[in-house]
């Protein structure tokens, strides 16, 4: 403060004692060397006035824009003119800007009360002070910030942006040269479609407005260099939300992905040509094993057909030279010996049949009588003939498994595939040794079958036949089911054995498996589909004897001449009365007429329709018509139980006279047919 004379010192007292710091200067230049900051309020007297201010001015006018100190002005009581008084005082405080004038002489409370006014004012500009300097710490904080964000933006090898609710740009980072060959300051402020052209846009477009409605977005488009290189782009819209929730832009991120695309192109090329060369490989493959298949197939085909040469050669010699001796002695009228002869051709053609009905057997093209049959039962009325069957130094054991459900199959194949499993256990024991025959019942799971496709899931009755002989070596194993082949000597055994029980088993919807380790011996086991059926069925191991007919009226329809006349003898010899047709042309007409008929024997592979159908149109006519089917070989009749109807039964060729003759007297009812 400056007052005039006494009156500093009495001010500067009166302060004190209301708590203020004061301090008093001589001069206005005094005044002018202590203003700063810390300075709350000046107290001039008007005489202090009267002096140089200029300096005084000059402190005022450098104050901060925060800062009007405020002045108090103790002005002395004057006489004489009042409004010339006003007017120079008012010229004499204009150069102040926050001035208060008091009038002396002042009583101390209105001078500490206008003090204090003073000094809020003051404390408001203070206070806004701090909050100006803590603006703008903020703002050096935060350009500060910005200008390390964008350093971290420009050193990221991505693009980066930011784009208003308006779709213009207000950020963009240093990439912005490398992508769009313009520099951050070009972009920002410009409205998107400038900075990606047109085609640009309306690529982006669609993401850009889904980014808008506030979902995250990814993108991948080319996006070429201005010089025509390649360069693939992946961008990523990220969605901003102001305080209020509103979606107001989106940041932009782009990642040139140029060379993994162009990886993952070569890898795919690669994984390409990869595969094609594996397609190829395995064409080869397929191609040599086709050709080797082909080649086991012909190997095979020679070895089946030189066999079957071979055998029926043998047997045709037998039947042919015993025909020719019986008629060079019928005419010499030799009569004698002719029944030696007579069983030696029957002989040769027995074997003959057992060998076509092996070889149908292999094929799976046997007609077989497939019913539940009791494997145990059928195995017990075995054991006699089996026993016979094998030397004195083989043990024959029989365990029977405890309360087997029946095997659906063909009971006759099945007795012949057991003895033929007993007589090849047999020749492999030529020391001796021991032979069983157990019977079991398996569950095949979908896993097991899964891994052996020739087998079906389900319940399996097995008949296991196993030896203690030689074995058979592991190279061999593969080929034990091959026609004709066999690990017997030469002379012992056609090799159709096993051939065989592998077609029946086959056809039967079962399965063969044979363990065998060279030196300890060899099992086969038999796997038969288990009936679901409670009813036992009864092994009959009879021989039909031959009943004579009556007269009854047959109808015989045979393609085969020879087959049709030796059938016509046989039913004559059985005294039927006999009708004869070559194929289902001439027999229709003897259906569809008034002729009584009992029976109808038909041969299946008849040409042009067949023996089913011929049965078929046979019942239009006559519904109760008895009907026997004769069949050497036919793919349709393999299983007879999907092939007869009602009252329809089969005979295999060749058959016996008395086999025959058994099976008409058990379909032709006592009473006639019409």
């Amino acid at each position: 403060m400056a007052p005039f004379g006494r009156d500093a010192e009495s001010a500067r007292e009166l302060l004190a004692a209301h708590g203020y710091n004061a301090e008093t200067c001589p001069d206005l230049a005094s005044v002018a060397a202590n203003l700063d900051d810390q300075v709350g309020v000046i107290l001039l007297t008007e005489e202090a006035l009267a002096g140089d201010r200029q300096q005084l001015e000059w402190s005022l006018a450098a104050q901060p824009a925060w800062s009007d100190v405020p002045i108090v002005l103790l002005a002395a009581r004057r006489a004489g003119h009042p409004q010339a008084i006003e007017k120079s005082r008012v010229a004499l405080i204009a150069s102040f800007t926050n001035a208060i004038v008091l009038e002396r002489p002042i009583g101390s409370a209105s001078l500490t009360s206008t003090i204090a006014s003073a000094m809020r004012s003051r404390q408001k500009q203070f206070e806004s002070r701090d909050r100006l300097l803590e603006v703008d710490a903020a703002r050096r904080a935060t350009e500060a910030g910005e200008a390390e964000l964008r350093l971290v933006a420009d050193a990221l090898p991505v693009l980066i942006g930011f784009v208003d609710s308006d779709l213009r740009y207000r950020f963009a980072n240093k990439a912005y040269e490398h992508w769009m060959y313009m520099s951050p300051d070009e972009v920002i402020g410009r409205d998107v479609r400038e900075i990606v052209g047109k085609e640009g846009f309306a690529v982006r477009e669609a993401a850009m407005r889904q980014a808008l409605s506030g979902d995250e977005v990814r993108i991948e488009l080319s996006w070429p260099h201005r010089d025509g290189r390649r360069r693939d782009a992946e961008i990523r819209y990220l969605p901003r939300r102001a305080s209020t929730g509103a979606v107001d832009g989106f940041y932009i991120f782009a990642l040139d992905i140029t060379e993994r695309r162009e990886a993952e192109e070569e890898l795919e090329r690669r994984v390409a040509e990869r595969t094609e060369a594996l397609h190829s490989e395995m064409e080869r493959r397929t191609s040599a094993e086709t050709a080797l298949r082909q080649s086991q197939k012909m190997e095979a085909v020679g070895q089946l057909t030189g066999g079957i040469a071979h055998d029926f050669n043998n047997m045709l010699t037998g039947v042919i030279g015993a025909m020719d001796i019986m008629k060079r002695r019928l005419a010499a009228g030799r009569t004698d010996d002719l029944a030696r002869f007579m069983d030696a051709a029957s002989s040769s053609a027995q074997r003959a049949a057992a060998l076509t009905a092996r070889l149908l057997a292999f094929s799976r093209r046997q007609s077989l009588d497939i019913r539940p049959i009791d494997v145990n039962t059928l195995i017990a009325s075995l054991q006699d003939l089996l026993q016979r069957s094998v030397r004195e130094n083989i043990t024959l054991r029989v365990v029977p498994g405890p309360g087997l459900p029946q095997a659906t199959t063909d009971a006759n194949q099945l007795e012949n595939a057991i003895l033929n499993l007993v007589i090849n256990a047999r020749d492999a024991m030529p020391q001796g040794g021991a032979l069983t025959i157990e019977t079991s019942e398996v569950e095949v799971d979908v896993a097991y079958a899964s891994a052996r496709p020739e087998i079906s899931p389900g319940r399996y009755i097995v008949v296991a036949v196993s030896d203690t002989g030689v074995g058979i070596a592991p190279d061999l194993l593969d080929r034990i089911f091959e026609p004709f082949f066999s690990t017997k000597p030469v002379g012992q055994g056609t090799g159709l054995g096993l051939s065989m029980i592998y077609g029946f088993a086959q056809q039967s919807g079962g399965q063969v498996r044979v363990h065998s380790q060279p030196g300890q011996g060899t099992s086969v086991k038999l796997f038969l589909p288990a009936s679901t059926l409670e009813e036992r069925a009864v092994v009959d191991d009879t021989t039909p004897a031959a009943i004579e007919g009556s007269g009854q009226a047959v109808l015989l329809v045979e393609d085969d001449e020879s087959v049709r006349l030796l059938v016509r003898a046989v039913l004559e010899e059985l005294r039927y009365n006999i009708v004869e047709a070559r194929d289902a042309a001439e027999a229709l007409p003897v259906l569809s007429s008034e002729r009584h008929l009992d029976l109808l024997i038909s041969d299946v592979g008849l040409p042009g329709m067949n023996g089913r159908q011929l049965a078929e149109l046979a019942r239009e006519h006559r519904p109760d018509l008895p009907i026997l089917f004769v069949t050497g070989y036919a793919e349709n009749a393999a299983i007879r139980s999907g092939f007869l109807g009602t009252n329809m039964s089969m005979i295999t060729k060749p058959f016996a006279i008395d086999a025959l003759a058994a099976k008409i007297a058990g379909m032709i009812p006592t009473s006639p047919v019409a």
